[in-house]
């Protein structure tokens, strides 16, 4: 699914997270200044996937991640194992090693659903999920999971996998943090109706339709995924006084 972009030399941060033995490696790319928005990709992609959208971030002090065994982060020791707690520990960890307390953080798919735990443990000042995974009944997963499995997947996506099989992915609602969660209504790997589950965990979140948008917005509508950032970050426009 990579590709929109081509591929700048990479810069990297490393983390040690409490629990975990390893020190964690991670590969990005850092645009601007202002606000921090830190970007994550999902299961297949890299940080490239956000390539379009990013020079639309203008104002913000933009972080494309690799997430670790992706792209061009190396794997994790073999004995750490990877799951979702582990990837908010290394992403809190890595947070302290890029310098930025409490990003506004937006993640696609998987990604969606490392920055909705992000937001969970506190470790994020906005959040906004476009197409989160892990909010779907057991027949969408095996139909997901049979439709990555055809694609050319490594070792960290197999593992990535195999985490997504566990029962409640999340559960409970992301107090004191704003959540915009974004869905191409053309998706047919994670269904848009999947979007109404998210707001029964998360009254408060907001949803956003993307109109012709599939699983991947960003390289569908890379102006509408930059316009959602905005305003999940900054709050939407306000309406004038006919209600526009």
């Amino acid at each position: 699914m990579t590709g929109y972009a081509a591929r700048r030399p990479a810069s990297y941060a490393e983390g040690r997270a409490a629990g975990l033995p390893a020190v964690v490696t991670v590969a990005y790319e850092r645009w601007g200044g202002g606000e921090p928005l830190v970007l994550l990709h999902g299961v297949g992609d890299d940080r490239r996937v956000w390539g379009a959208v990013v020079p639309l971030l203008a104002g913000f002090d933009t972080i494309a991640l690799d997430l670790p065994g992706f792209g061009d982060s190396p794997a994790p020791d073999p004995g750490v194992p990877w799951g979702l707690e582990a990837a908010v520990a290394w992403m809190g960890a890595v947070f302290d090693g890029l310098g930025v307390e409490r990003p506004h953080v937006a993640g696609h798919s998987l990604g969606g659903l490392v920055a909705l735990r992000l937001g969970q443990a506190g470790l994020a000042r906005s959040v906004t999920a476009l197409a989160p995974a892990g909010f779907w009944t057991g027949v969408e997963r095996r139909y997901a999971y049979a439709v990555l499995a055809m694609s050319r997947q490594g070792a960290a996506a197999r593992a990535a996998l195999r985490a997504g099989r566990g029962p409640r992915l999340f559960s409970g609602d992301v107090p004191g943090v704003p959540v915009t969660v974004a869905w191409g209504t053309r998706d047919r790997l994670l269904p848009p109706w999947q979007a109404a589950r998210v707001k029964a965990v998360i009254p408060g979140a907001r949803l956003v339709p993307l109109p012709r948008c599939g699983h991947v917005p960003m390289a569908d509508d890379p102006g509408l995924v930059a316009r959602v950032l905005r305003e999940a970050a900054c709050g939407p426009p306000a309406a004038t006084d006919d209600g526009t």
